[in-house]
């Protein structure tokens, strides 16, 4: 990982005294040609300060306004687990922050219930490796059977699918690491049983991990459906219920630019 910063100042002795004051200990670059360099131009500079993360293969992972942004963003880049191609949803849906947090490693068998399109699905098979499992689980059979089929055209023999049901999710019992539920949990129509097929699929110490998007106390159960949200107290205590232990809470998480942010809550079964 290299850190290399580009001064857009015209004046040299100003940088050189800059980097002495603040004690910078990377390369920074000047041409003296201020917003008309090459670099400037190159990045679309339309002010400063200006981050750019850029992963292994060159490609523009992120642009950041801000260095509280920037943790994050390495975490994601630095991951060493072989990604499908890096997409802009990474930048703000964090999968690696996700799976860390859920204690997920190579070998490890879990399952991504409410799999949709399999975004999550085919990371969580990148980060369990062939000898790992990931269940990818949905009501809707058209949704599966593209992930059967991009399964087997990756030959990603780790992925299998499930046709869940909206009162049980149908996973194996006592044979899952970790569960992740992303955008999903507010549909759910049989809250109990489905989290209730959970908690018996999970193993002792296993790990259940719900994204969702935030919303205030107060509303009926059919506006959180059509508004694709749920408040966090409210899925803390529905879960809780289960036995499951409350582990870990980050109430701002995730989050295209200027939505709703989603956050993430993460369950232990007890050992």
């Amino acid at each position: 990982m290299h850190l290399v910063g580009v001064s857009l100042d015209n004046d040299k002795s100003k940088v050189d005294s800059f980097v002495v004051e603040k004690s910078i200990f990377w390369p920074v670059l000047w041409d003296g040609r201020a917003d008309e360099g090459q670099i400037a131009k190159l990045y679309n500079v339309q002010g400063t300060p200006d981050l750019w993360v850029v992963d292994r293969a060159g490609n523009i992972a992120a642009r950041l306004r801000s260095a509280k942004l920037l943790d994050q963003q390495l975490t994601e880049v630095a991951a060493t687990d072989p990604f499908p191609p890096r997409t802009q949803r990474d930048t703000w849906q964090r999968p690696v922050a996700a799976m860390e947090a859920l204690g997920i490693q190579a070998g490890s068998a879990v399952a991504d219930v409410g799999a949709g399109g399999g975004y999550f699905t085919f990371r969580l098979a990148a980060r369990v490796g062939p000898k790992g499992k990931v269940y990818a689980q949905d009501l809707d059979e058209k949704s599966l059977t593209q992930i059967r089929e991009r399964a087997e055209k990756e030959q990603a023999a780790q992925v299998a699918t499930i046709r869940g049901a909206e009162d049980d999710p149908k996973l194996p019992a006592s044979s899952l690491d970790a569960v992740l539920v992303v955008d999903a949990f507010h549909e759910f129509t049989r809250v109990e049983a489905m989290v209730a097929g959970i908690y018996r699929a999970l193993k002792p110490g296993g790990r259940l991990g719900v994204m969702d998007r935030t919303a205030r106390l107060g509303l009926p159960s059919a506006e959180y459906v059509e508004r694709h949200s749920l408040p966090q107290e409210t899925l803390i205590e529905q879960i809780s219920r289960s036995g499951l232990r409350l582990l870990s809470y980050d109430a701002d998480f995730a989050g295209p630019p200027g939505e709703t942010r989603s956050y993430l809550v993460v369950f232990e079964k007890p050992r």
